[in-house]
């Protein structure tokens, strides 16, 4: 579980968490990355003697999630983030089709619930719905907010998590695609969703469009990165491109359409599509959205922002 800065939301899924663990060979593996530490007092307190504290200074979510990986030492590695709740056969239910799939990682569900009502405009524009399918399916990338890893597939093909993305996001999402090119699968599994609890400050209409642009550009960064060199690699560029182009085509079609009729769900549901087609062409020229900017001052007020598929908690911004 990583942290950086949530005290209270660290309070509440300790708990939560350690009465999932198996009873023998589990602990729960805390990677602080406030440069001061915050985290450690909270987990002091809590204890229990199964609950271990790392302190990661480096700035960057992706510098915590490779702290997560070197400080694990056992077969399985589990992410969640510190402002999610699990479901009550989370972990067992994550176990379960890890060792029935024989897999290199199994992901499951995030369900939001809002802090207060959302804006209309938001629902109707799905920002916050998330795919679901069966338990069973095989999906090409994976957040780390509902995450378990197969540390010795890890280990063989000695991956981490790119620290170039560690303040522009993205880094799971480079980390479980190369997981996938290497020949190994992600696993769906329907019976272990957790639960985000989405703040106030995310409700916003400007934040979930960043967060669509966000999506769009991470997903072209990484496609890029994966591609091959020359002339297969500028083929790349120019599909996502395409596909950018064509989303944003799209979805000012739709916005527009919309505006025209008071329709809110095509204006709502246009914008977003046109945001993540901006993401994906801005992504394809080589420009990058900065989403994990940290406080220009010493001390900063709790994170609370994410994304999907990087959502991860170790440096967050309460506005983008």
């Amino acid at each position: 579980m990583l942290t950086y800065r949530r005290p209270d939301d660290l309070r509440t899924a300790l708990p939560l968490v350690c009465d999932q663990l198996p009873a023998r060979d589990a602990e729960l593996l805390i990677v602080d990355n406030d440069p001061d530490g915050g985290a450690r007092s909270v987990v002091e307190s809590f204890g229990d003697a199964r609950v271990r504290y790392v302190h990661e200074p480096t700035p960057g979510i992706a510098a915590a999630r490779n702290r997560a990986l070197t400080a694990a030492g056992g077969d399985v590695l589990v992410f969640i983030d510190d402002d999610e709740r699990p479901s009550p056969t989370w972990l067992a239910s994550l176990l379960e089709v890890h060792e029935r799939e024989g897999c290199a990682a199994v992901v499951g569900p995030v369900v939001s619930e809002y802090e207060v009502e959302p804006d209309p405009w938001i629902r109707d524009g799905g920002f916050f719905e998330r795919r679901r399918p069966a338990t069973g399916a095989v999906v090409e990338a994976a957040a780390t907010n509902n995450l378990l890893l197969d540390m010795a597939v890890v280990r063989r093909l000695g991956l981490d998590f790119d620290v170039r993305y560690g303040l522009t996001g993205g880094s799971d999402t480079l980390f479980t695609r190369r997981l996938t090119a290497a020949g190994e699968r992600i696993v769906w599994c329907a019976e272990a969703p957790v639960v985000d609890v989405v703040p106030r400050s995310r409700l916003t209409r400007r934040w979930v469009l960043q967060k669509a642009l966000r999506s769009g550009n991470s997903w072209s960064r990484t496609s890029i990165e994966l591609a091959p060199p020359g002339v297969a690699g500028l083929g790349v560029r120019l599909r996502l491109l395409g596909q950018g182009g064509a989303r944003i085509a799209g979805g000012a079609a739709r916005t527009l359409l919309g505006a025209v009729t008071r329709n809110r769900r095509h204006a709502a549901g246009g914008a977003r599509v046109l945001a993540r087609g901006v993401g994906l062409a801005t992504g394809a020229t080589g420009w990058i959205y900065t989403e994990y900017r940290r406080p220009t001052t010493r001390r900063s007020t709790p994170s609370v922002a994410g994304g999907s598929p990087d959502r991860g908690t170790a440096d967050r911004p309460r506005t983008p």
